[in-house]
């Protein structure tokens, strides 16, 4: 019985190796054609199309300036500087100065920290790392928990130590930890800054005090702000604590931040100040799945930096409305695959994307789906199967690619012989 077995086995790897071949023999480039159904022959033109395309894909290296952006001031807001911003969209929705070249006082920190994050999501360092207190980091001055050269103290505290109270003596420290020195350290700030498009920082030290050369804009606070929260949303653990304290309760930590305490869906980030560059602020916040960043710098007093953010804040979640309209790895449809071990697969969406509107556009945004046909395998995952575009009155607003979620090999003498060999014996043992 074994025998008639195998013997029926290899007529069957034959006649499927012959048949293989065959189709093999057919093989059409995978993007050839698209479905009946595409909207690729509509009236849309090749400039909006490429407009949306570069919109859909925008990364966190640039902000996006639309029609929405305010620059005339109508807040009539009394700072050196000031910008709002949508953040997962990036899209500008008030713009005062924003390329004004400031000094950023402690709100450098914001690039220290993104760094200091860098490392841990990495797993270059962990938050139970000790971490030591050189002579340079306890004598720095300004805001700090007095530092001693004795002591060590873990990541999670001198994150909470920067976040909360804007410790210069914790943020040396780190830097010194991560590249040797605090000189090192802050070559790889600027490095950082240039590949985000900071085009308007320079970075001298990694803790804002005042120096010759230390300067940033709003726009640029609000590009490295946005990275923060986005790639590392799990810094706001610390940028939202009020109080807390260190050292076994020893050493009390109130937020400079004050937002945080008193504005509804706060979620940090950073303030700064010094007696030249006055006072300075990235404000980020969160309401109903809008999420917003305020950046306001040299504000004559504390208090017109926290009223002017809360003004600006204001005004977006007043006037605006984020919409989600894709999220990434959420399936549309099924995509046909030819010549493959299965005959189709799900084409699910690449990344999560969505538009900032006017609260008052009742306009209806509208899907086109199109699944390209004549797909062959093999297939991998973020084989492009197609793509979403969002319309509104018929002008393309945005693109989205779908992509495969899994591998499919291609059928042939290999994988179905393997397959039927695979078979065959998993039958003998039986």
């Amino acid at each position: 019985m074994k025998k008639k077995i195998f013997i029926i086995s290899l007529i069957v790897v034959l006649i499927i190796s012959s048949v293989s071949i065959c189709f093999a023999s057919s093989d059409i480039p995978v993007w050839a054609e698209v479905s009946s159904n595409s909207i690729s022959d509509s009236n849309v033109s090749d400039t909006m199309l490429a407009a949306a395309l570069q919109q859909s894909q925008n990364q966190t290296s640039n902000l996006l300036k639309t029609s929405n952006s305010v620059q005339t001031n109508p807040l009539n807001l009394t700072c050196g500087g000031a910008i709002l911003i949508e953040q997962n969209s990036g899209e500008i929705l008030y713009d005062y100065n924003a390329h004004e070249k400031l000094r950023p006082a402690s709100v450098t920190k914001v690039m220290t920290v993104l760094l200091i994050m860098e490392a841990l999501d990495s797993g270059r360092i962990s938050l139970a790392d000790k971490i030591p207190c050189s002579e340079n980091a306890s004598k720095m001055g300004g805001s700090q928990i007095w530092l001693d050269t004795r002591e060590e103290l873990t990541v999670d505290e001198m994150l909470k130590a920067i976040c909360v109270v804007s410790a210069n003596d914790c943020t040396v420290a780190m830097a010194e930890y991560l590249e040797g020195s605090e000189e090192a350290f802050v070559t790889k700030m600027n490095e950082k800054a240039k590949s985000l498009g900071m085009n308007d920082t320079n970075f001298v030290n990694c803790h804002g005090i005042d120096a010759d050369g230390h300067v940033t804009s709003p726009y640029d606070i609000a590009l490295m702000s946005r990275e923060l929260l986005i790639k590392h949303p799990t810094i706001t653990k610390y940028t939202t604590i009020y109080m807390d304290s260190l050292r076994d309760g020893k050493s009390q930590l109130v937020n400079t931040n004050k937002l945080v305490r008193n504005y509804e869906g706060c979620t940090g980030l950073k303030t700064g100040s010094t007696s030249v560059a006055l006072f300075n602020l990235s404000a980020s916040a969160t309401r109903n799945g809008l999420s917003l960043i305020a950046v306001v710098m040299k504000a004559e007093t504390s208090a017109v930096r926290f009223a002017e953010a809360k003004k600006i804040l204001d005004y977006g979640f007043s006037n605006y409305q984020y919409k989600s309209l894709a999220i990434k790895g959420n399936a549309v449809g099924k995509a046909t695959i030819g010549k493959g071990l299965k005959n189709e697969t799900e084409a699910v969406f690449a990344e999560t994307y969505g538009l900032v509107l006017p609260k008052a556009n009742s306009q209806n945004i509208e899907q086109s789906v199109e699944i390209y046909n004549n797909i062959s395998a093999p297939i991998t995952v973020g084989t492009k199967l197609g793509e979403v575009k969002f319309t509104c009155n018929g002008e393309v607003i945005g693109m989205v690619n779908l992509v495969a979620n899994e591998n499919i090999e291609k059928y042939g003498l290999g994988t179905m012989s393997t397959r039927v060999f695979t078979n065959w014996f998993t039958l003998l043992r039986a």
